[in-house]
């Protein structure tokens, strides 16, 4: 036998040819040598194992990143700097070394939790199988199933490998995790569906990983390891890449920028010396100056950090984390593709609605129609019921179980079957036996020859008939599963079904449905709030899609199904998911079409969900969310971000603190940029002025490591701002110094060097003997160029203007600028330190001009800033009469 099967369409044909392709025997089953023969042909029933990365490879891959080899070209550049003025100081370089290093290990930590969602899918599989060997059963271990065995199932067993149906008896399938369903699939030997039809609509199938909910049955195995269809959602698992985050990407971007211009800056500088017949080495000692001026040392450090940080307050919101560039990732989402089933939805069906002929029911003919149908189930237990899904909601809905229980005395039952769409139960009484049908309203009605109206029996009339019928499809169209219930009573036991499945007195309709999350309509509103666009994918019927997805107020005027996507080409498909935001019916790897398409379009995408099905989806995406408490192991571990409690509004809290995570990396690189730009004009200025150097190399690493530490550290924690759910996410490709932060920069760095430069002039020309040695100059330059870009820090904490609005709030800021000042204040006034730095003690006078001028960033800022935001209020209320005109029109 050849592989060739696995191609084959076993729920487009009948149970008998599907034997026969198999080349089985559904009587004996497969012989001993035969199973062996095909285990060497098919490998062993199960699921292959991804390629690990091994620790030490993640740990040395985190240094390939660019602005990790800008710190270690750091690191040399100090090092080199130091040996060139005759002393081999070694402590800044390992200062750096150290950031870098523990940058990687917290990098590698946090992915150390490898993906291990091929290991998840493995433990679904059963891992033993009732089989039929030679004519005789046995049970093995599932992984030697092979093609063309056949196999036995009863509730309670995980599905061994894919089935086709042989026999079935009452069989229903839990496939939510695979398929999307909310409800267990009933399941028949005797159906043959269309070639067309997806996995959800395959009635006489069974998959490797499902579970049996009731009911038994013999199936033949179509399909093992990886050509299941779990199996082949493992391979789209596999093989599917993690996309690079936004925040990778821009730091990458921002790191090559940052490169480029200091290699440029510091050859321009260098051959202008040499024109200018300057001293080679004199010229190389300036060029070093301005690189270690330039490279933000702890940009990365501060970043790893402050990510970290968001992890740890959004695990308190019951968020983990498991990747953390996720963190801002979603801060940064356009686009929050959601499965419905358990993820929208409770995930636990209830009853909603009950009717009759009268319409709604309420008080006696609701409790006469709820506590028929309870004693109609196979329903059993107490506080926990165990049963179908759908029966133990209708039990769930009456208030006195225990009583019925009591009551439940069976003297006959007619199963449920696809066939008949009903069930029957015959119950002695006192008097004599009491029949109850639940089931289709379809196949009730007919049957009925009474009515319950306000609790009697009244004949039904074709109106009557006329208006339950409407009211069903009603239901129906509300997305509710409808069943309806009916009864009699009878003296003697009915000897045929016929007999007691006729002249029932019609109950009532009862809804039921797999109802939203209380809070996910919030949840949706404040995404759309936002600017995030909700979109619903599930594997669930278009009707119950679409009215859900309405009631949490999703756009659903366009339903696609998963059978019109396929149809659909990838640039048909571009187009449709620019409009349409519900999918239905849809398969694994149509979730992964429609991630991908979003992905094509620029536009970052999350996603959510629980299930098997899930997984690859949730992977391809920018972010995945997974579903922690109902959440199969699957999901958790492909996505990047778990919800502990299955909320979807903790998604709203994670978008909150993705955002702030993001804004305050932006004011960490609009804050290091700044003060960085300012360094670099103090010693660009002084060379075109051909005046002696205002900072050494060491006074610039010093001020670099001070202001690239703790005040930046403090701006990553930041609170949020007020507004910032109401702003537009951030384009993925997007600069991080777009909306104006690149000018800022370039303007307020210009203001902390012309503040520098001011200091150095005044020192030189006014306190030092002699010009050309400009001890007191270059100290009072020192000291201005620090303790300005600590009192800039307080700049950045808002857009706005900042005194007087909370500018002392981070307590975090206040404590790094005491310990900073300190600092730089120590490196002046202590002699061992002055004398390392080649800084001078300062007087009264001399420190009272460094204070004026360092304090002067605090007022330039906030009049630039109040002068912008006037501006900006003008702009809008002129926008905003225009756009009222146009409305109007």
């Amino acid at each position: 036998m050849s592989k060739p099967i696995a191609e084959a369409k076993f729920y487009a044909m009948t149970a008998e040819a599907a034997v026969k392709t198999l080349q089985s025997d559904a009587g004996r089953g497969l012989s001993g040598s035969e199973a062996k023969k095909r285990l060497g042909v098919y490998g062993e029933n199960r699921l292959q194992k991804g390629k690990k990365t091994s620790f030490a490879k993640k740990f040395m891959l985190q240094f390939g990143d660019f602005m990790v080899l800008i710190l270690l070209i750091a690191s040399a550049v100090s090092f080199a700097v130091s040996c060139m003025q005759g002393e081999a100081n070694l402590a800044d370089p390992l200062l750096i070394l150290g950031i870098v290093i523990a940058n990687a290990f917290v990098g590698t930590v946090q992915e150390a939790k490898a993906e291990r969602a091929l290991e998840a899918l493995r433990t679904l599989s059963a891992p033993h199988a009732d089989v039929l060997r030679d004519g005789k059963r046995a049970v093995i271990s599932a992984e030697a199933l092979v093609p063309g065995d056949v196999v036995y199932i009863r509730a309670g067993d995980v599905v061994p490998a894919d089935l086709r149906l042989l026999e079935s008896m009452h069989l229903q399938a839990e496939e939510s995790a695979l398929t999307g369903e909310s409800v267990p699939s009933g399941k028949s030997a005797n159906a043959v569906c269309d070639e067309m039809c997806s996995a959800a609509e395959r009635k006489n199938m069974l998959f490797s990983g499902t579970g049996i909910s009731a009911g038994q049955g013999a199936g033949i195995v179509t399909a093992t390891g990886m050509q299941t269809e779990m199996g082949r959602i493992a391979a789209m698992l596999g093989d599917e890449e993690t996309p690079d985050t936004p925040l990778k990407l821009r730091l990458r971007r921002t790191g090559k920028l940052i490169g480029l211009l200091v290699l440029g800056i510091c050859a321009v500088i260098f051959l202008i010396g040499l024109i200018q017949k300057a001293e080679p080495l004199e010229m190389f000692m300036i060029s070093i100056s301005l690189a270690v001026a330039a490279i933000p040392e702890g940009l990365p450090a501060v970043v790893t950090i402050v990510l970290a940080l968001g992890v740890r307050r959004m695990a308190a919101k019951r968020a983990i984390i498991r990747h953390l560039p996720a963190v801002e990732t979603l801060g940064s989402c356009e686009v929050i593709c959601s499965d419905k089933t358990g993820t929208l939805t409770q995930n636990k069906m209830t009853v909603v609605r009950c009717a009759g002929a009268a319409g709604e029911l309420n008080g006696q003919d609701r409790d006469a129609l709820l506590s028929a149908a309870a004693l109609c189930t196979s329903v059993e237990g107490g506080e926990k019921l165990l049963g179908d899904p759908t029966e133990t909601a209708i039990v769930a809905a009456v208030s006195d179980w225990e009583r019925l229980q009591k009551q439940r005395v069976k003297a006959a039952e007619v199963p449920f079957t696809a066939e008949r769409r009903r069930m029957t139960v015959v119950l002695r009484t006192e008097g004599g036996y009491r029949v109850i049908t639940k089931g289709a309203p379809e196949a009730i009605l007919p049957r009925c020859t009474y009515v319950l109206l306000n609790g009697k029996n009244v004949t039904l009339t074709p109106e009557m008939r006329a208006a339950l019928s409407a009211k069903n499809r009603d239901m129906a169209n509300d997305a509710l599963r409808v069943l309806a219930a009916a009864e009699k009573r009878t003296e003697a036991c009915p000897e045929t079904d016929d007999a007691a499945e006729s002249g029932l007195c019609f109950l009532g309709l009862i809804g039921l449905e797999d109802p939203p999350r209380p809070e996910a309509a919030e949840a949706v509103s404040e995404c759309k709030r936002a600017g995030i666009r909700p979109v619903m994918i599930t594997g669930d019927q278009p009707a119950t899609a679409s009215a859900i997805a309405g009631r949490l107020g999703i756009e659903n005027k366009a339903v696609m199904t998963g059978a019109e996507l396929e149809s659909l080409s990838d640039d048909a498909l571009l187009q449709t998911v620019q409009t349409c935001s519900v999918y239905a019916r849809v398969s694994p790897a149509h979730k992964m079409r429609i991630i991908k398409a979003f992905r094509r379009l620029k536009l970052v995408t999350a996603m959510t969900g629980d299930g098997v099905n899930d997984a690859p989806a949730l992977k391809a995406a920018d972010i995945g969310c997974a579903m922690g408490k109902n959440g199969t192991e699957v999901a958790k571990n492909a996505a990047d971000m778990v919800l502990t409690d299955d909320n979807f509004a903790t998604i709203v809290s994670a978008v909150r603190e993705g955002r702030t995570v993001y804004g305050n990396i932006r004011k960490t690189i609009h804050f290091l940029m700044s003060c960085n730009i300012g360094e670099i004009l103090v010693v660009l200025v002084s060379f075109l002025l051909r005046t002696p150097t205002p900072l050494l190399p060491a006074q610039l690493l010093w001020v670099n490591l001070v202001t690239d530490s703790l005040p930046a550290l403090a701006l990553g924690s930041d609170p949020p701002q007020g507004d910032v759910m109401r702003r537009p996410p951030t384009a993925r490709d997007s600069s991080a110094f777009s909306n104006g932060l690149g000018f800022a920069m370039a303007a307020e760095g210009m203001m902390i060097g012309a503040l520098a430069l001011l200091a150095f002039t005044v020192g030189r020309v006014f306190f030092d003997a002699d010009p050309m040695q400009p001890a007191v100059g270059r100290t009072m330059a020192f000291a201005v160029l620090s303790l300005s870009q600590l009192v800039h820090s307080y700049n950045m904490r808002s857009t706005g203007p900042v005194l007087g609005r909370g500018m002392f709030k981070n307590r975090g800021l206040n404590i790094s600028f005491l310990i900073c000042s300190a600092w730089m204040a120590g490196v002046v006034v202590f002699p061992q330190a002055a004398a390392l730095f080649g800084s001078v003690p300062l007087t009264l006078t001399q420190w009272g001009i460094v204070a004026i001028l360092a304090l002067l960033p605090l007022p330039i800022c906030e009049m630039q800033k109040r002068i912008l935001s006037r501006t900006a209020k003008v702009k809008n209320m002129t926008s905003g009469v225009k756009k009222r005109v146009i409305f109007n029109k």
